[in-house]
């Protein structure tokens, strides 16, 4: 008779010690099988959020299969292949660059409810309701102005009004609010100010010749230039691309006097019926904690932290040193259903 040896496992033992020690070697742990993975669609810049993917991977050895989206088609095609894909879902989260088009997945049913254990420390205002989503890693849209188009201090635009005004005409930029945080942005000035402000802000547009480019990042490519608009309408993440290439630029808060400047956050949600739940909490929870707020703030996208306990570098300007508008996130999802058909009609190519 073949002795055993009593130490090591044998029959269905063995099968599951060489099981669980594959898994080991694959992901330091056994709470998931080797070929699992999390599938994640993801409209923040390839470039910034591809770090974050990366440092997930190798602390869960969770594989993470990543969908992006183009500069000038940010969060909209990534939204309708959310939506096409509602009945038999592909993407386990959904990390957007705004909000609304976020809160318009939940409304439709896409998105499932969560407690986010890691976002306590994040204000409720940041927060939907019903847990479909948590906003992170915010962005204020504010005017680049380039210093030596416009050398006198004095004579620099303060509010995104001054895109309309005369003394400005020819010497303005802004993206086509037809896709990511320029739409976001539009949809929110027609919730706060109302149809006919908002209105009266997009015919101003045209009559002052503000020139209309496919996404922020043209825009601030635009202003830095030395040919073309002297300022525009962006993001900080943009703006702070051109700071640190040496560009003669400035971030001017817009309508500190009035109605404050727009805030915009990165949002993450998961995917109702997500071919991976169990990795899909673990991504966004990852995602939506101090640490990557944190790592996101010092990165060149220089995002604002809204964890309380999050540390806000230098060069990064915290909520709580500017006005921000308070502006109605789920509201202005609802106007922007309304005022889509328009907006593609005016600045539709």
């Amino acid at each position: 008779m073949r002795r055993t040896d009593p130490k090591k496992p044998h029959g269905k033992q063995a099968i599951l010690a060489l099981i669980c020690s594959a898994t080991f070697l694959f992901s330091a742990s056994c709470s998931h099988k080797p070929d699992s993975n999390v599938v994640l669609y993801c409209a923040t810049d390839q470039h910034t959020a591809e770090k974050i993917v990366r440092l997930f991977e190798k602390e869960t050895g969770i594989p993470v299969k990543a969908r992006y989206d183009t500069e000038a088609n940010k969060t909209v095609g990534l939204v309708m292949a959310l939506m096409e894909e509602a009945k038999n879902p592909r993407a386990d989260v959904f990390w957007n660059n705004e909000i609304i088009h976020t809160i318009r997945l939940g409304k439709a049913g896409l998105l499932k409810g969560y407690d986010w254990p890691t976002a306590r420390g994040i204000e409720g205002r940041w927060k939907d309701e019903e847990g479909r989503f948590v906003g992170f890693g915010a962005r204020a849209r504010v005017l680049i102005v380039n210093t030596e188009k416009i050398p006198d201090v004095e004579m620099r635009p303060k509010s995104i009004w001054d895109l309309i005004a005369p003394r400005f005409k020819g010497k303005g930029a802004m993206a086509r609010p037809l896709t990511g945080t320029t739409l976001t942005h539009v949809a929110g000035l027609f919730q706060m100010l109302g149809k006919k402000e908002a209105r009266r802000f997009l015919d101003g547009l045209k009559k002052n010749e503000v020139a209309l480019a496919k996404s922020n990042g043209a825009v601030m490519r635009m202003v830095s230039a030395k040919k073309g608009p002297a300022f525009g309408l962006t993001d900080t993440d943009d703006f702070n691309v051109a700071l640190k290439k040496g560009f003669p630029v400035i971030a001017v808060y817009p309508d500190q006097m009035g109605m404050g400047t727009f805030v915009i956050p990165n949002t993450v949600a998961l995917i109702k019926g997500g071919p991976n739940p169990g990795n899909a909490k673990t991504l966004a929870d990852f995602l939506c904690s101090a640490r990557v707020e944190e790592i996101l703030a010092k990165s060149g996208s220089a995002q604002i932290p809204l964890h309380k306990e999050a540390k806000v570098p230098d060069g990064v300007k915290p909520l709580s040193r500017f006005k921000a508008a308070t502006w109605d996130f789920a509201k202005a999802a609802e106007v922007m259903d309304e005022i889509l058909p328009e907006l593609r009609k005016r600045f539709g190519i």
